[in-house]
């Protein structure tokens, strides 16, 4: 099996070649700027020091940026369970779409399709784990939004990409806004961890700042109509389904 691409090589990356089984992540990020044209020239760019391994575009076009077997420039201060520094073990494909500080839009269906084959491909050739498929807010949520709660996850779980939770509508949404004590924020938070999700900033931060940031990119992945970064019984339920 091979998929379709278009070259177009960014300087950004390691020169060090590293062994296939190095490959555990696939990591899932937005451009966040304007236009295609200037997300792929920033992508290239040697002095913005940025890069991914895939760009898709709205009309589904792969760009391949940089060859897997090398590092690239993706990922920067992020952390997953023990792992650190994600760049290192990980595939990074950029879609493009303005993001939260740009007028942040739905993904194209053609964009999507051309996701779920290109991951597939990848999943089966490093024999990446369904749950080391992870978006940017996952593994840095202090830092990054991306690729946001109008990313498809469930969709992409239903193809057998990533996971999802498997609990129904009508019993979440009873529970939503529902609030926690303070032993059942303590659960989701322990619940988050067991996921993999960081249990401290890169940076120094306030540990309730800290804790918001996290409880919003739980949100964004696992329950999209309400990202208010405020820990429910919803979120509780779901964190618990998913562990």
């Amino acid at each position: 099996m091979s998929i379709k691409t278009t070259k177009n090589y960014s300087p950004n990356f390691y020169q060090e070649k590293r062994l296939k089984n190095q490959i555990k992540f696939l990591i899932i990020h937005y451009t966040g700027m304007k236009s295609e044209k200037a997300a792929l020239n920033r992508l290239i760019k040697i002095q913005s020091q940025v890069s991914s391994h895939y760009l898709i575009k709205k009309n589904g076009e792969i760009i391949e940026l940089v060859p897997e077997p090398y590092v690239a420039w993706h990922a920067g201060l992020s952390s997953w369970k023990k792992e650190r520094f994600l760049n290192n073990s990980s595939i990074g494909i950029e879609l493009t779409n303005p993001g939260h500080y740009l007028n942040y839009e739905s993904f194209a269906k053609k964009q999507i399709n051309s996701l779920i084959k290109l991951s597939n491909f990848l999943i089966k050739k490093y024999k990446i784990k369904k749950k080391n498929v992870l978006g940017h807010s996952d593994i840095a949520p202090e830092r990054k939004m991306d690729p946001g709660e109008k990313f498809p996850w469930k969709h992409l779980a239903e193809k057998n990409i990533g996971i999802w939770h498997n609990l129904k509508k009508n019993i979440l949404n009873n529970l939503r806004t529902q609030k926690c004590n303070n032993l059942e924020r303590k659960k989701f938070l322990k619940n988050l961890y067991t996921i993999g999700y960081p249990k401290k900033p890169m940076k120094y931060m306030k540990p309730e700042k800290y804790i918001k940031f996290l409880a919003k990119a739980f949100q964004r992945r696992f329950r999209q109509e309400l990202t208010n970064g405020k820990i429910d019984k919803e979120c509780l339920l779901i964190s618990k389904n998913l562990t």
